[in-house]
């Protein structure tokens, strides 16, 4: 388990965490959340003991990192994929931290294959691809077979193939009973991956809620519905004050009305449906309305022909 209390770090006049404070459960996958800017990686650095908070405190089952006695076996990592020297091997990078940790030989080999490395376990890490050094680095985390785990920004640079094998892992690894937390931009991938999310702004806690109570808090997302007379549904639909705009093919994506109402009104004017599917707003919706007020660079619109106002 993860606590943190109050914990708050400056750099300078930079307040660049503020008084936060959360638990990070055992048997779930956690989603650490936050826009750029937003003192997430600040927050696992503290929590693993490579930046000192400048007050607060933050633990990993009951005790600061640094007082671990066997941290690699308690605690697995990845905050940087480049970290690993890029002239040893990657068997020689596992190997030196499994011989620092006390860990036999054999380990190596169990997470090298673990992730998919075994093939190339001989070659020099400079010559890695991202996604490549991911795997790396997702293995070292795992070498001691630690119950808390903290990955940040762990499907960057990965494949598709990549990306719906880290997903499998940290369900294992939560399946589990091990304390799982995951950064990520990827709001899509953190709705299919993630059972609870804490979402940060300016250094500060937004949300501290399960996705699916997240998500049902942004409302509604609306019903898309399909008919044999889309014009006439329309029509039929904007009497009654819905939004109605076009979906993908001949669907109809509608507004301010439930699905039970668009079908009540739809079989009074003897409107034949195909489809009526309510659509829940998404991790991503919801991550942004919560978030609007916490971005530090917002982009503008697109400029027009050779910079001249629209």
């Amino acid at each position: 388990m993860i606590r943190v209390r109050g914990l708050t770090k400056r750099y300078g006049d930079t307040l660049a965490v503020d008084h936060l404070t959360f638990d990070v459960n055992p048997g779930v996958v956690t989603g650490f959340l936050g826009p750029n800017g937003a003192g997430k990686s600040t927050t696992m650095r503290m929590i693993l003991g490579l930046d000192t908070p400048t007050s607060g405190t933050a633990t990993v089952n009951g005790r600061r990192y640094r007082d671990l006695s066997a941290p690699l076996h308690e605690v697995g990592a990845l905050l940087d994929p480049g970290a690993a020297h890029p002239g040893r091997t990657a068997h020689a990078h596992l190997l030196w931290l499994a011989r620092g940790a006390g860990l036999p030989r054999r380990r190596v080999e169990e997470v090298l294959d673990l992730v998919g490395l075994s093939s190339v376990a001989g070659r020099r890490v400079g010559g890695f691809s991202l996604g490549m050094r991911q795997r790396l680095g997702i293995a070292a985390a795992l070498l001691g077979d630690p119950g808390v785990l903290l990955f940040d920004e762990p499907v960057n640079g990965l494949d598709p193939e990549g990306i719906l094998w880290v997903r499998g892992l940290l369900g294992d690894l939560a399946a589990e009973g091990r304390t799982v937390l995951v950064s990520s931009h990827l709001m899509n991938e953190m709705q299919a991956t993630a059972d609870h999310v804490l979402v940060i702004g300016r250094g500060r806690l937004i949300a501290d809620m399960g996705v699916a109570e997240l998500t049902a808090r942004g409302g509604s997302g609306g019903v898309r519905v399909a008919s044999a007379d889309p014009a006439a549904l329309t029509a039929a639909l904007a009497e009654e004050g819905a939004s109605v705009r076009s979906g993908d093919g001949d669907a109809l994506l509608v507004g301010g009305l439930d699905a039970a109402r668009v079908g009540e009104i739809a079989l009074h004017r003897r409107i034949a449906l195909r489809e009526l599917t309510p659509q829940r707003t998404s991790l991503e919706a919801a991550f942004m309305e919560l978030t609007a007020g916490s971005v530090e660079h917002r982009s503008g619109s697109a400029p027009t022909p050779e910079g001249r106002p629209s």
